[in-house]
């Protein structure tokens, strides 16, 4: 499978921009990305004062490329970087080597 990551500084972010992150991926965001053709599932990672990522499985290389120009044509003006106030520092391609699911089963979820 094809993966994305995209991340961005939160070192020099304003106070407060890990809840308004939160905010925006449960109140726009998830809904956004559920409902992506060829995308398998995005997972939504933050260090608090360090960094925050959108990590992508896509169903195909081309539906990656495809997702990774458009995107990368936006990223300086993404909500993402709009909210934490800079650009990504690492838009990478990756191969997903393998995806298990665990005996407590995948909960897909707007917030954890």
């Amino acid at each position: 499978m094809a993966g994305l990551t995209v991340r961005w500084s939160l070192v020099d972010a304003p106070a407060g921009v890990e809840d308004a992150l939160a905010d925006y991926v449960a109140g726009t965001s998830h809904a956004r990305f559920s409902a992506m053709d060829g995308l398998r599932f995005k997972t939504w990672r933050m260090v608090s004062g360090q960094w925050f990522e959108g990590c992508y499985v896509f169903a195909t290389a081309e539906d990656r490329a495809a997702f990774q120009e458009q995107f990368t044509a936006t990223a300086d003006t993404s909500p993402g970087s709009q909210i934490i106030g800079s650009s990504p520092i690492l838009i990478e391609e990756c191969a997903i080597v393998s995806v298990a699911e665990g005996a407590s089963g995948f909960e897909a979820a707007e917030r954890y």
